[in-house]
């Protein structure tokens, strides 16, 4: 009886010292998505200002500089982007940015009025100017790393109903051909095996701003994973494990996965010493489950990830999806590093656009992936 009371108490002990902290991750959420970070992006130094934010959280937490005395890994790459006017008219009505309209984002700066010629029956254009006008059903926004030679505007059909005949716009663009960029890296010493790793991955820039008063908060796309893997380091500061564990959030990731590619050509740590990397990018859902990329490549750490799931029942799906270029894992995955990416699934359906607010992410499974990642991460070092 007291062998059984023993161990009902050190289970309590364990699950309640794996709870997550969730005011935490709301906290991070909340900040890294608010007009002061400007979607994390180009303008007004948003991106900038979160990467100081994200190290100065590894630093209060107790995590150590993954190599030498910064968090930081530097690089440079082009990016055109958006500072200024963003100002445009369809039949004298003025049109609001990222409701109305989004401007595609390698388009130039232009200044110009006038009437339009029809294409079909969503393309409408100004020859003269370059300036295109295009119907969509859903406004989602990207990052260009090149600026071209025509003005691309897509309307949101929902909202623009008549058809667009005279036009006036004035937009301004600026193309950086070296952005400064930063990874943001930090290590918790194993207590065993302290020079083999598992990796918690996730890229904290977004779209960041177009003009002056529209930005994109990025919210689940990916403020809730960089506040997974700050809670991650917040438990393992804590409770380190046999294996070093690190974290690397990427900056780049937007306009084509460029700080994880830089890092798997610039390594701070032996990337042949990493037994796994778990990769996350949306994870501020989860009714409906998840969806794990390359989980048909890597089908022992699959199926072990399976039967903790199965056996706590923490969420409802586990999709396999094989291997994919769409996220920060890949080109690790390329290096031979064994990895994982993971997205939530269900709830809001807000992406790349302006309705990806802190105020409407549930993070209503962030706990139990929190938990799942713990237990996995543990049969993986045991």
């Amino acid at each position: 009886m007291k062998k059984v009371f023993s161990a009902v108490i050190i289970l309590f002990l364990f699950t309640g010292a794996m709870a997550q902290d969730i005011p935490y991750a709301r906290h991070l959420v909340d900040t890294l998505a608010s007009p002061s970070f400007w979607g994390r992006g180009y303008t007004n130094n948003g991106m900038l200002k979160a990467s100081i934010f994200l190290a100065d959280q590894f630093q209060k937490l107790g995590l150590q500089p993954m190599k030498g005395e910064s968090y930081f890994q530097k690089f440079t790459y082009p990016v055109n982007t958006f500072p200024g006017k963003m100002e445009v008219s369809i039949n004298g009505k003025k049109l609001i940015p990222g409701e109305d309209y989004i401007i595609s984002a390698e388009s130039k700066s232009v200044k110009s009025y006038g009437e339009l010629e029809q294409r079909d029956s969503v393309t409408f254009f100004d020859r003269e100017n370059r300036v295109f006008f295009v119907l969509k059903d859903k406004l989602t926004w990207e990052c260009a790393p090149a600026v071209e030679e025509y003005t691309l505007i897509l309307l949101d059909k929902k909202r623009v109903t008549k058809k667009p005949q005279g036009y006036s716009i004035n937009v301004e663009s600026s193309f950086v051909k070296k952005f400064n960029a930063v990874n943001i890296c930090a290590t918790v010493k194993g207590t065993a095996v302290p020079d083999s790793f598992i990796v918690f991955t996730g890229h904290y820039d977004h779209l960041g701003g177009m003009g002056t008063e529209t930005y994109f908060p990025g919210a689940n796309d990916n403020a809730s994973g960089v506040a997974l893997c700050m809670n991650l380091a917040k438990y393992y500061a804590k409770n380190p494990s046999r294996y070093s564990i690190a974290f690397i959030l990427f900056s780049g990731e937007e306009p084509g996965l460029i700080g994880s590619k830089y890092f798997t050509e610039h390594p701070l740590i032996d990337m042949k010493k990493i037994r796994f990397l778990l990769n996350n990018d949306i994870a501020g859902t989860g009714e409906d489950g998840i969806t794990i990329v390359n989980s048909t490549v890597f089908v022992e750490e699959f199926n072990a990830m399976r039967r903790i799931n199965d056996s706590k029942g923490y969420l409802k799906t586990l999709a396999q999806r094989g291997k994919a270029a769409i996220s920060d894992h890949y080109f690790f995955t390329e290096a031979g590093v064994p990895s994982f990416f993971f997205f939530t699934m269900g709830g809001i359906q807000a992406y790349h656009d302006v309705y990806d607010k802190a105020e409407t992410l549930p993070l209503n499974k962030h706990e139990e992936l929190f938990k799942l990642l713990v237990e996995f991460t543990s049969a993986l070092t045991d």
